[in-house]
């Protein structure tokens, strides 16, 4: 009964969410030089370097069911990904350990950098504050979204996925502030 309760107030957020105007197909992708969640550094200039293009995606957290089904769909196709070329990464405000738990869900062999700072979804434009009282209702139904963020604020990313090519260009851009949306795996593997 409490997840059914969650997951509608979760369905009721994406009514209410706020963001910045995303980046384009031609925009320059802002570069990051972040660990990832195996002590790996990713620096988006050298990973393009070094690979056809990047699958750059944002997601909420380790708790949302929406993010856990993308990570797991880009899971089970990172080969295909991978065999055009591209190099998967997931970006989330979420703590280490929250990324740790993601990878542990999904089962996740691609890098997932822990935003703490928010500045990769500063960078990209995804990055927007909840309002305070569904932060709280959020909060008086279990999830704690400054806890699990590590942080004292309430910032999320849009549900956001771009595909970076080698030029450093943005090739596709997927922005959606309804976070039930994602584009599939066969869409991405289109724009590669």
């Amino acid at each position: 009964m409490k997840r059914i309760l969650l997951i509608a107030l979760i369905s009721f957020a994406s009514t209410t969410l706020f963001a910045q105007t995303a980046l384009k197909i031609g925009d320059k992708a802002p570069l990051f030089n972040l660990k990832d969640n195996n002590g790996k550094q990713v620096d988006l200039k050298q990973v393009l370097k070094e690979n056809k293009s990047v699958v750059l995606f944002f997601y909420r957290g380790q708790w949302c069911p929406y993010c856990n089904k993308q990570i797991k769909d880009l899971q089970d196709s990172l080969q295909i990904l991978t065999a055009k070329g591209a190099y998967v990464i997931g970006v989330s405000p979420e703590t280490d350990a929250n990324v740790s738990k993601t990878v542990a869900k999904t089962k996740a062999t691609f890098s997932i950098i822990s935003d703490k700072d928010y500045g990769v979804m500063k960078a990209y434009k995804v990055n927007y504050v909840m309002e305070q009282g569904l932060a709280d209702r959020y909060k008086s139904r279990g999830l704690d979204i400054a806890l699990a963020n590590g942080q004292n604020d309430n910032v999320l990313p849009v549900a956001a996925t771009y595909i970076i090519d080698k030029s450093g260009k943005i090739k596709y851009a997927f922005f959606e502030n309804d976070y039930k949306k994602r584009p599939s795996v066969k869409t991405l593997e289109a724009n590669l």
